[in-house]
């Protein structure tokens, strides 16, 4: 403890449903004394008796000693009578997320504890400062917000209300600390940094879906495979369930008063009325035949003939005459040429390519109609290729609406076999093995980009907002959304001026606010500054 905390022996969980004795396991184990409550009559004991079994099963596995378990019990104390916290440091409500109700407990717990308790809520959406705006001490009351499942979860939200005092969030992130989690301190705004941060991921993934660019099994490929994201999507929707999903995207869009960047698609909106709401009810994007965990998915024209392409590969490769290369960045052009020279292929290095030529472009932010017109070469020849993701992990392929069949072909070919071994043709493309490539429609920037752009400008923008600081910002997306980095890493890792450039061009050629690109993301990119500087105080 320093003179900026309180001391804390003790503390109270009101609300002992799963996220209730999650957060009382943790802070258990840290040696403090809970009190466990529930307004439902048998629910705490119940709660309690759960926890007492999963603890002994992990010391039966040895994730703690016995004396660890016995301590971590010790510490765990059923009540009846909710005024047996009165003397307890803090108390945490994990109630029903519901504003009135918080509120009038917020009202009941103030009657009963001491002038120098700590009131937290472990709410996921609503406002802090308008729960606390009914209390008579508002300034003790904070936002401390845990994500399911509590132990295995390490990030915790810290979220003062406006009368909150600095006193109160020290003390509550050194709770945090103590349990082993990490504590990020967020503005009192809606989905405060995690529900927040994730609001770019499922909602430009569902545009592109409904812009008929790709299915929703080939988007989820590429972001899984190509950019690192442990599920798509449309994976995710359908294991979160829509009827959860599409509430908190309208929440979102509607608090932050329709600012386009949250805009939700209408599919899941459709999908919800429709009651297609995933693994639950064994159909969303995907279909859960008698309820198992398989995805079954149908094999649509485009990926047919993306199959067909794979059968005749190797015909193919050897119809190629030459290659010429458009790149956007020199060092995209080199890398491609190296891996062409490696298959034996002939690189085309004449100012304007031969007409019998396969005309790779290597662009951002673009379709390959607009590149072709700026590179000056014919778009019937043309095929777009996706340089921002992990080449050697998958590549995503774009032929302008013109291209001929050959040309999309030969591009195929040259990128569609992977190199850790021959693909199996028999296999459907939409699954783990087989092509190394995706075929997409023509789109204003690829699949990988327009997401990951988004995902990098809005955590440019919370940034600009003051919501929390870039480093929080960063580990609590990269921590809570289980993302391959957090968004400000991401954007220094990938190249803010790439990133920049790919707003640009799709905000240029769709006048859609949504991409237009954060002054954060800006100004740092045009001075070559890492995304995490801050302005100096003067």
């Amino acid at each position: 403890m320093t003179e900026h905390t309180q001391a804390i022996t003790s503390l109270a969980i009101v609300g002992t449903g799963v996220m209730g004795m999650g957060i009382a396991q943790i802070v258990a184990q840290a040696g403090i004394e809970v009190l466990l409550f529930d307004a439902k009559a048998g629910a705490a004991e119940r709660g309690r008796q759960a926890l007492q079994t999963t603890l002994e099963k992990l010391a039966a596995k040895g994730k703690f000693t016995a004396d660890e378990l016995q301590a971590t019990l010790d510490n765990l104390t059923v009540i009846d009578d909710l005024n047996q916290i009165a003397k307890t440091d803090i108390v945490i409500e994990a109630i029903i997320e519901d504003l009135a109700i918080k509120q009038q407990l917020f009202r009941q717990l103030e009657s009963i504890v001491t002038s120098a308790t700590i009131l937290a809520t472990n709410t996921s959406s609503l406002s802090v400062t308008e729960i606390a705006s009914v209390c008579t001490r508002p300034e003790r009351v904070a936002g401390l917000h845990f994500f399911n499942p509590v132990p295995l979860m390490r990030i915790v939200e810290i979220i003062p209300g406006l009368s909150t005092k600095p006193l109160v969030v020290e003390t509550l992130k050194s709770l945090v600390e103590r349990t082993g989690h990490l504590g990020v301190i967020a503005k009192d705004t809606p989905g405060f940094i995690v529900n927040h941060g994730g609001r770019a991921y499922g909602t430009e993934a569902l545009k592109i879906l409904g812009e008929g660019v790709a299915s929703a099994a080939q988007i989820d490929r590429i972001l899984r495979d190509g950019a690192g994201f442990r599920m798509g999507p449309f994976e995710l929707l359908d294991l979160t369930g829509i009827d959860v999903s599409h509430p908190v995207m309208e929440s979102i869009y509607n608090q932050y008063y329709y600012e386009p960047r949250y805009r939700p698609h209408p599919l899941t909106r459709q999908m919800l009325v429709g009651k297609k709401l995933g693994r639950k009810v064994g159909e969303g994007f995907y279909y859960y035949p008698d309820n198992k965990n398989q995805k079954g998915k149908k094999v649509t024209a485009d990926t047919a003939q993306q199959l067909s392409f794979s059968k005749e590969s190797e015909r193919t490769l050897k119809s190629i005459k030459s290659v010429w290369i458009g790149a956007d960045v020199a060092a995209d052009k080199q890398q491609l040429a190296d891996y062409l020279t490696t298959q034996n292929i002939t690189i085309d290095d004449n100012y304007k390519p031969n007409s019998d030529s396969l005309v790779l472009l290597a662009i951002y932010g673009e379709d390959t109609t607009n590149a072709a017109i700026r590179y000056e070469v014919d778009p019937k020849q043309a095929v777009a290729i996706d340089r921002l993701t992990d080449f050697s992990e998958h590549r995503t392929l774009m032929p302008s609406m013109v291209t001929d069949e050959q040309f999309a072909a030969q591009a195929y070919a040259l990128f569609g076999t992977s190199d850790k071994g021959d693909q199996d043709s028999d296999k459907d493309v939409n699954d783990d093995k087989g092509s190394h490539a995706t075929l997409i429609k023509e789109s204003t920037g690829f699949v990988a980009q327009r997401v990951i752009a988004m995902i990098v400008n809005l955590g440019c923008d919370m940034a600009l907002q003051g919501i929390a600081s870039p480093e929080d910002i960063d580990n609590a997306v990269r921590l809570g959304l289980g993302y391959p980095y957090g968004p400000i890493t991401w954007g220094d890792t990938l190249g803010a001026e790439r990133i920049l450039l790919i707003l640009e061009r799709i905000y240029k050629l769709t006048g859609d606010p949504r991409y237009r690109p954060s002054p954060w993301l800006q100004r740092r990119a045009k001075l070559g500054i890492s995304l995490f500087t801050q302005q100096s105080n003067f």
